[in-house]
């Protein structure tokens, strides 16, 4: 038997829901810190090294979001990594 349960909220509804924290104002500060940094941004390196200084734990934390994502996507790939076992 499957049973399928559609919840239809927002994104602010489904963090009450869940009881995590606003953190709009937060996110709206950092957002403001982003941009202004990137204005007159000249070229993809002088972009990075923006990028590194701003981002939350500089590379560590980008090193981690880095894996968390691949992580996903190999879990979307049924785990397997990328590569074909034999069938």
């Amino acid at each position: 038997m499957k049973i399928t349960i559609e919840v239809d909220c927002t994104p602010e509804e489904a963090r009450s829901f869940m009881g995590l924290p606003d953190v709009s104002g937060a996110n709206s500060v950092y957002v403001d810190t982003i941009t202004k940094a990137m204005q007159g941004v000249s070229n993809p390196d002088q972009l990075q090294q923006y990028a590194q200084a701003l981002a939350p734990m500089g590379q560590v934390g980008l090193k981690l979001f880095q894996s968390f994502v691949e992580g996903g996507m190999k879990a979307a790939q049924g785990g397997s990594g990328g590569s074909k076992s034999s069938e």
